[in-house]
């Protein structure tokens, strides 16, 4: 997946802003962080439960990772090459589920025919 690829389909979720975090492309919804991509172009760095990082970084070693300096923040960093697009947009659209109001993210799953998360 690439950068533009991830542009693309957050275009599908409602709330989504275009800007720069640290002088790189990033994303927001509610003026709150929901993805940055990295200096080297290929690596997304997308927040997650602390908790939970362990395991997915378990479930998918080739394509989730962290850094020392992200170990204490809760963040995954993402290898876009390597991770498949659908890992990227699970992982986007819960990272944006949680920040944007509850109103729409209920709308957005209701128009998709979906139950609440």
């Amino acid at each position: 997946m690439s950068w533009s690829e991830v542009c693309a389909f957050v275009e599908t979720l409602p709330g989504i802003e275009e800007g720069t975090s640290h002088g790189t492309p990033a994303l927001r919804v509610r003026r709150t962080f929901l993805a940055r991509l990295r200096e080297d172009g290929d690596t997304l760095a997308v927040p997650v439960d602390l908790e939970e990082r362990s395991f997915l970084i378990d479930a998918h070693p080739d394509a989730l990772f962290v850094t020392e300096h992200y170990e204490r923040w809760p963040l995954v960093l993402v290898s876009l090459p390597r991770a498949d697009a659908a890992l990227v947009r699970e992982l986007i659209e819960d990272a944006w589920s949680e920040r944007a109001s509850k109103r729409v993210v209920d709308a957005w799953l209701a128009e998709r025919g979906e139950a609440d998360r």
